[in-house]
Formats: C-alpha cells, sequence, structure tokens
C-alpha cells in the first residue's frame, strides 16, 4: 500500500467520523463547505445531473462512452463504490490516483475543519473541487439519494437534467407512494434546463409533468416527446427531426436499451455536433463493473473452459430484479442458480419474487463486512417461503462451490445451468475484491 493510499483512507476514515448520521438530507452544510472552498460548484464543466431510483450509473456510463468517443474526456461522480472509494471521482475520464485523492480528501478536511457534515457531503464538494481545476468536455453527477435534498444537487445551470425509471426505493428518507418519490427526484430540475425522463408509471410521470410545468422546464418523456425503440441488439432513438440507430450496446440486459436511449438524446442536446458513428461507437464501447457482468475468469471461476457461465449483477430492488428476471433468458441458455445477499433497508421477498419463475435455487450469504446485511438464514427463510429451494453459505467462495454443484446436477449436456450472482451492490463489491477483478 503506497503513502498517499495510507493518507487518503485515513482522511476518508476521518471525514466518516464528522457526523453522527450517515445520511442526513439537506443542503445548507455542503452549500456552506463549497463557499468556503470557492464556490467551485459553479465553475465547473457543462454537467449532466442524473436522478432516478435504477438505472443513473448505466445511464452516465453510456453518457461517458459517447463523449469519449468524440475524443474529449468527462469528469465522473458517482456512488456507491464497488471496491475502491476512487471507482467515486473520475477527473479528466481517468479514476481519481492515491495521489490526488489524499491531497484533495486533506485539503478538503482542513477547510472544513470539524464541521459536522456527512461522508457523502464533504466527499461531494472534494469531487466539485477537483473537477474545477482540471479540463474536461462534461461533468457527469449521479444524486446519492432522492434528488431535492441531496448534495450532488447544487447546481444552479446544469446543462441537461436526466430522470432514469422511479421506483419504490428508500421509502423512510423519499416517502412511501410513488408520487412522493418522483417529487423528491423532481427536484434537480431547473427553470429552461432541459430534463429528459424515461418512461414512468403514472403517477411518476403526472408528478414530473406537473412539477416541470409550475417551474418552468422543458420536460421530454420518453414514449411522449422523444421515443427510445429496442432495435435488434440496440436501439433506435428519435429526438425532434434526428434519428439515430444503435446498433449494439457495451452494457447487457434487456433494459439497457432504454438507459442507451436516454443517454442518446442528452447527449444530442448538449453536443449536436457528435455524428451518429460517434454515438453509436460510444454505446458498444460503453462498460459499468457490477451490472450484468460476466464473470469469465478471476479466482472464483473453475476454468474459463467450463459450460456454467457466471454473471454478476447489482440489482437490489423489486425493479432492478425484474429487469433481471428478464435479461436472464438472454444471457445463457439453461437453469439458473442464484447466489445472493442483501440489506436489512428492505424485504428480501422484494428482490427475490420477480426472479421466482427464473430461478429455482439460492444460496444465500451475509455479505462480509457490512453491518446492515441481512443475515444469511433470513434471506433463507424468506426465499422458502415465495418457492425457492434455498440453503446457506458461509463466505463467497463456499457459495461457488455449492451453486457449481447446483449447476451441474440441474444441467445437462445441451443446457448447462449458470450462476446469477444478485441481491446488493455491496455483494458485488466484495465478488470482485475475492474474484481480484477490479474496477478501473
Amino acid at each position: 500500500m503506497s503513502a498517499a493510499l495510507i493518507r487518503a483512507e485515513a482522511a476518508l476514515e476521518r471525514l466518516a467520523l464528522l457526523h453522527p448520521k450517515l445520511i442526513d438530507l439537506g443542503l445548507d452544510r455542503g452549500l456552506g463547505l463549497l463557499a468556503k472552498l470557492g464556490n467551485p460548484q459553479h465553475q465547473l464543466p457543462p454537467v449532466f445531473h442524473a436522478a432516478g431510483t435504477n438505472g443513473k450509473g448505466s445511464t452516465l456510463a453510456f453518457i461517458r462512452a459517447m463523449i469519449e468517443a468524440s475524443g474529449q474526456t468527462i469528469h465522473g461522480y458517482s456512488s456507491p463504490h464497488l471496491v475502491r472509494f476512487h471507482e467515486r471521482i473520475r477527473i479528466s475520464s481517468a479514476l481519481i490516483n492515491d495521489d490526488q485523492l489524499a491531497d484533495l480528501l486533506e485539503e478538503v478536511e482542513a477547510v472544513n475543519g470539524n464541521d459536522p457534515m456527512t461522508f457523502f457531503e464533504i466527499t461531494t464538494a472534494a469531487a466539485m473541487l477537483a473537477f474545477s481545476r482540471n479540463p474536461a468536455a462534461a461533468t457527469l453527477l449521479e444524486t446519492g439519494l432522492g434528488g431535492r435534498a441531496d448534495s450532488t444537487n447544487v447546481i444552479a445551470n446544469p446543462a441537461v437534467n436526466i430522470i432514469t425509471p422511479i421506483a419504490r426505493d428508500h421509502e423512510h428518507f423519499l416517502g412511501d407512494t410513488i408520487a412522493a418519490i418522483a417529487g423528491e427526484k423532481a427536484g434537480i430540475m431547473r427553470r429552461d434546463v432541459p430534463c429528459f425522463s424515461a418512461e414512468q408509471e403514472p403517477d411518476a410521470r403526472q408528478t414530473l409533468r406537473e412539477y416541470a410545468d409550475t417551474l418552468g422546464t422543458p420536460l421530454y418523456m420518453a414514449g411522449e416527446d422523444f421515443s427510445i425503440t429496442p432495435e435488434g441488439d440496440g436501439v433506435k432513438v428519435i429526438l425532434g427531426t434526428r434519428t439515430v440507430h444503435l446498433p449494439k450496446l457495451g452494457l447487457r440486459g434487456i433494459h439497457q436499451a432504454e438507459n442507451a436511449g436516454l443517454a442518446a438524446a442528452a447527449v444530442m442536446t448538449v453536443f449536436p455536433d457528435l455524428d451518429d458513428a460517434t454515438l453509436a461507437n460510444g454505446a458498444a464501447s460503453a462498460e459499468w463493473p457490477g451490472r450484468i457482468q460476466n464473470l469469465n475468469h478471476g479466482q472464483l471461476i473453475e476454468n474459463q473452459d467450463n459450460p456454467i457461465s457466471v454473471w454478476l449483477d447489482g440489482a437490489h430492488n423489486a425493479h432492478g430484479a425484474t429487469a433481471l428476471a428478464k435479461t436472464l433468458p438472454q444471457l445463457a441458455d439453461g437453469d439458473w442458480v442464484l447466489i445472493c445477499g442483501a440489506l436489512n433497508t428492505r424485504d428480501p421477498k422484494d428482490f427475490l419474487t420477480p426472479l421466482k419463475d427464473q430461478i429455482s435455487h439460492a444460496i444465500c450469504l451475509t455479505i462480509p463486512d457490512q453491518d446492515a446485511s441481512l443475515p444469511n438464514h433470513v434471506i433463507a427463510e424468506a426465499a422458502r417461503d415465495i418457492g425457492f429451494n434455498a440453503e446457506t453459505s458461509t463466505d463467497i467462495k463456499t457459495a461457488m462451490e455449492q451453486a457449481y454443484t447446483i449447476a451441474e446436477k440441474i444441467g445437462n449436456q445441451k443446457r448447462p445451468g449458470n450462476i446469477i450472482i444478485a441481491g446488493s451492490l455491496y455483494l458485488a463489491g466484495h465478488v470482485l475484491t475475492v474474484n481480484q477483478t477490479l474496477p478501473d
């Protein structure tokens, strides 16, 4: 471990202690710190700001790839990270390095002093300070939670706002109805700034429309104001007089067509001179670890010639599980074994139920080093209640051994079994760490 990394990790540990709560939504503390730093949020390259329940990271990954396909660079801020904090901050298209991170965190820490500040607030401010000092064509910001009171919602004039599909999640922070949650997500909108939304449930759609009309925001709703149509392995996007065909997508999953289309619409608006070929090349090269990711090598994979395929996904709620269930038949023929872990923030049945017609066997884990993880026996009991053959496991290596054994039994020479690991981004990060296939 380098001296800079030791400094960075020590700073991260100190910053995590500045506020007694991990999550305390609001903008005042963050705005106060940003003012002490010289308001770097007003000195950023054009900002793409994304909110929504699912698909934010994938949509921004497509945007990043499209802009980079033109030879330009981006700044990016996303959360949570899978393995290392560095994944959250991308400066001029490269992940922040140890020296940059250590220097940045220590500088912001010195300016803040001991003022109460959540970990997300102070690291968001640090990212914006870094972005203000380096050149890039655009800044891509992903909300952490909600939108209206999220620490990223300090940009006065973004170039474009994006709202991905809205579903029930984090109800104890955002509200217990789709309309209430949509109202929180709508809070990133700005007057006269175009906002592109994925197709939404009726209550979410109505809330977004009403908010946009009141504020004076030009809102473009997929399926109504522009179209996103799956087309083979890609997608066709029609926005105004322009039609763009993206014949191949770098991210797998039936739901990625909508994310790619949303990304293309936003990029066409901010960078109208990017030609169709550049957009298509970008869409085909997009990468986003832990989202329908094929694990075809690493410490957890028995051998590359094994007909049993192994996939990893961060789906963790009902909406994500529904998209995953629709995608599994596209990934591989045959039956599936699920390795899952989950947090105690929601009923595990919400995630498991959409998968019950695709998967019969579940191996349940307590996510290591995660205080909020549900115990493996609780997940297994929930899985059995809805019809899974469920068992527990002590660790991911053992779970993989169990999964390989089951996959061999339920498959045959023509249709081998397959393995999908899902249920939490924290589990996905743990798997990538043990597998020694870290995001870069």
